[in-house]
């Protein structure tokens, strides 16, 4: 089942190995304008089923059909959601204000940016902050958003922008679009005419209104107030923070940014040269922001900016190769990061150390993501496997199979667990979810209870010996802190196989995300796709009006401490010793 990657794969040369899509996203786009389903114009399935039930493909978000096919290769599509919460009352105004103010704003949006379908008039429904929906008509269909001469003034006026967003970059621009609507054209396009954004990230906890993060090819990196570019016409960034300007820091093209939890306005921005920056936002990087030769490009470290008033505050040399993600665990403390050399390096943040790590299989890794205990990490890369590694083991408990191409997306679905569960450590089932060059999005299933952990590497001709219980104490004597361990054999290492498997794109993915109330997909081309969960379809469907991804929850639950499903499964295969080399 594994396949040794012949590089001809991904991002190289858009080949896979897997049978090659022929629609392309202008194909895509006009079968749209014809009033022809996309799905069945590529043959897609508009659900997919699992055992506790179908997953409904509810609507989609793209970018405005005007833009050149050519542009999308000069960046990948990424996803990122954004929930703002209700802007504080301001003193004098009535608190029924928002209501009549959120309502107007979208009845005028609608009207400016010509959203709705290619089909004609039809009527829009718009699901406001407050929850009241008012009722448009769209006439037309516009390639381009609203203007930047603020001849529309309503715009401007007391924009609360409480909802649910979602952001993903095409080209040299990113969209905003409102999750809550059926409207698959963006309501907010940001322009950028020098170089293309390349990656963001949202900040829930932001408290001075700077809450969204974008990095550049250029190696520019913006920190802006996403309420107050909804609330603006044009589609320059306003009232923007700027870091690295022209490549004062470096000119290396931005990979990752993340802002750094429960550590208020402290972010990270990787990059391609193999180096992370960690910039305050409140500092404006006025001083000396020079940092001393790397004296070594094979080992970790860390320098620390001369003056006070610098920004970015330190620089940590990860590897010598591009640094392609970075993970933090969601208290803050760990930050994961995969490279362009096939290596996952775990970081204590606080005390900048390198923590432990392990090479893939073959080839770079792309993505890496935290399950929300902290207690493993996912990665996905070239050699078209999902890893997951146990962080209290120090080493790879499992490798998915079933991918038939790069691995270029992986989330933990923290919103479901099986009510099997009890809650102990020994019985607890993790969903997650992975995306490939491959077109498919792949599910898989977790259970701690039945999975088993080599102690150590066998020697040759011999057999691994397993271990149901903690084997830290085995690893660390064998893996002192800060080991980087090579790439484990086959036989070692248990094996799993996909729950569901489902070909959702016509193009290679790019993005996955889990909401309480859905999967969201992306490609590379710009087009989000919302997969309803099973317990929310006969609602969805029955009300359109329901906002998807709009958790009323602060924090996902753990895994094991609710049930969505009555289903139980793993699968686990322990390859015998001579089976793989």
């Amino acid at each position: 089942m594994m396949m040794h990657n012949n590089g001809n794969n991904g991002y190289g040369n858009g080949v896979m190995t897997s049978a090659s899509p022929t629609t392309t996203s202008l194909s895509s786009s006009s079968a749209s304008a014809n009033g022809q389903s996309t799905q069945q114009q590529q043959g897609l399935k508009t659900y997919f089923k699992t055992p506790e039930g179908r997953y409904k493909l509810h609507f989609e978000k793209t970018h405005p059909p005007g833009i050149l096919p050519y542009s999308h290769g000069k960046s990948v599509s990424q996803i990122t959601l954004a929930h703002l919460k209700e802007k504080p009352t301001q003193a004098g105004s009535a608190s029924s204000s928002g209501a009549s103010t959120s309502g107007g704003v979208r009845n005028a949006a609608a009207r400016l940016l010509g959203v709705g379908g290619g089909n004609g008039s039809r009527a829009l429904s718009f699901v406001g902050g407050n929850g009241a929906s008012k009722a448009a008509n769209g006439t037309s269909r516009s390639s381009s958003l609203a203007g930047s001469n603020g001849s529309h003034s309503m715009l401007n006026s007391n924009y609360d922008g409480k909802g649910t967003y979602l952001m993903f970059n095409v080209g040299d621009s990113l969209f905003v679009s409102d999750l809550n609507t059926h409207d698959k054209d963006p309501i907010k396009s940001l322009h950028f005419s020098t170089s293309n954004p390349i990656c963001h990230s949202f900040d829930p906890e932001a408290k001075d209104g700077h809450d969204l993060l974008i990095g550049l090819n250029s190696g520019d990196v913006y920190s802006v107030s996403l309420r107050q570019q909804l609330q603006d016409v044009g589609k320059k960034l306003v009232g923007a923070q700027h870091y690295n300007k022209e490549g004062s820091v470096t000119n290396s093209r931005c990979t990752s940014v993340a802002w750094v939890p429960k550590a208020d306005g402290t972010f990270v921005v990787a990059h391609a040269d193999g180096n992370l920056y960690v910039y305050e936002k409140s500092k404006d990087g006025t001083g000396d922001t020079t940092f001393p030769v790397v004296k070594d490009q094979n080992q970790f470290s860390v320098a620390h900016a001369r003056s006070s008033k610098s920004n970015p505050i330190a620089r940590w040399h990860i590897c010598q190769s591009s640094i392609n993600g970075i993970a933090f665990s969601s208290d803050g403390a760990y930050l994961a990061t995969v490279g362009r050399d096939g290596y996952l390096r775990v970081f204590d943040y606080q005390k900048e150390q390198l923590i432990c790590g392990g090479k893939s299989y073959y080839g770079a890794l792309l993505c890496c993501a935290w399950s929300m205990d902290g207690k493993y990490i996912l990665t996905g890369g070239e050699d078209d496997l999902v890893t997951v590694w146990s962080m209290e083991d120090r080493k790879v408990v499992a490798w998915g199979e079933g991918h038939n191409s790069w691995v270029s997306g992986v989330a933990f679905d923290s919103y479901w667990s099986s009510p099997t569960s009890d809650g102990t450590e020994e019985s607890v089932m993790y969903r997650f979810g992975s995306v490939g060059q491959d077109t498919q999005l792949l599910l898989w299933d977790l259970s701690m209870d039945e999975i088993v952990v080599p102690l150590r590497r066998c020697p040759p001709g011999g057999s691994p010996t397993f271990s149901t219980g903690s084997q830290s104490s085995h690893w660390d004597s064998i893996c002192p802190v800060g080991t980087l361990q090579p790439a484990p054999s086959m036989r070692d290492v248990p094996k799993l196989s996909p729950l569901v498997a489902h070909r959702v794109h016509s193009e290679p993915l790019s993005g996955l995300i889990f909401t309480e109330e859905s999967i969201l997909t992306a490609c590379r081309e710009g087009y989000v796709k919302i997969w309803v969960r099973p317990s929310n379809s006969e609602s969805q469907s029955s009300n359109p009006e329901i906002p998807v991804g709009n958790s009323s929850k602060e924090l996902p639950p753990l895994p094991g401490k609710t049930g969505a499903s009555s289903y139980k499964s793993v699968h686990l295969l322990i390859y015998s010793s001579n089976t793989f080399s």
